[in-house]
C-alpha cells in the first residue's frame, strides 16, 4: 500500500468510525440510565401520547376509562418472554378488562428510529393484536419509567388501573399464577 493509499484509508476511518459508532452508541447508552423501581400503588397514572401498531394516536389513560385497564410495561426487547406469559395467564385467568402492552422506550435516539422498532414489532406480532400494542418513546416513555423505575428491566411492570386511572394493583417481580388470579379478582369486584 502506498503513503498516499495509507493517508485515505487513515482519513477514511477517521470520518467514518464515528458515523458508524454514534448509532450504535445512542441506541445502547441512550436509553440505559436506570430509574429506581417504585410501587405507584394509588396514584394516578401520568397521561401520555403513544401510537397503537395500527397507527392509531391513543391517549392514556384517558382513552381506557370508564372500566379497569391492565397495562403491561415492558422497556427492553428482553422483556417480551414474560408480558407474553403474563398475557397467556391473564387470559387463561378470564381477566375481564382492556389488556395493553406498553412497549416503552425513553430517550432520543429510540424515538428517533421508532418507525423501524415499530415495524420490527408489527413484524412479529399478529395484525389482529396491533391494536393491543401501544408504544412510547422520548417525552411520553419519561413519565411511565420515572413512575415504576426501570431496574431490572427484563420484567414486565403490571398496572392495574381503575375506571378513573388510578393505579390500584402493581407488580414488578414477573409472572406467577398466583399474581394473574389476584388480578382477575381484582378487575371483576365492581
Amino acid at each position: 500500500m502506498t503513503t498516499t493509499s495509507r493517508r485515505r484509508w487513515a482519513f477514511r476511518s477517521a470520518i467514518l468510525a464515528p458515523l458508524i459508532a454514534m448509532p450504535a452508541l445512542l441506541l445502547t447508552n441512550g436509553c440505559s440510565s436506570t430509574i429506581a423501581n417504585r410501587n405507584p400503588t394509588g396514584e394516578r397514572f401520568p397521561s401520555v401520547r403513544g401510537q397503537s401498531l395500527e397507527r392509531v394516536a391513543t391517549e392514556l389513560p384517558e382513552s381506557l376509562a370508564g372500566s379497569p385497564a391492565v397495562l403491561l410495561i415492558g422497556y427492553k426487547q428482553e422483556t417480551q418472554f414474560d408480558i407474553d406469559r403474563w398475557l397467556m395467564g391473564l387470559m387463561q385467568a378470564g381477566v375481564d378488562a382492556q389488556l395493553l402492552e406498553l412497549p416503552t422506550i425513553p430517550g432520543l435516539a429510540p424515538t428517533i428510529a421508532s418507525g423501524w422498532i415499530d415495524n420490527g414489532m408489527r413484524s412479529g406480532i399478529p395484525q389482529e393484536d396491533w391494536g393491543a400494542v401501544v408504544t412510547l418513546y422520548g417525552k411520553a416513555a419519561k413519565p411511565v419509567a420515572e413512575l415504576t423505575g426501570t431496574e431490572n428491566g427484563r420484567l414486565t411492570r403490571v398496572v392495574v388501573l381503575d375506571a378513573n386511572g388510578e393505579i390500584i394493583w402493581f407488580d414488578d417481580s414477573g409472572y406467577s399464577v398466583s399474581k394473574a388470579m389476584q388480578v382477575a379478582d381484582l378487575v371483576s369486584q365492581p
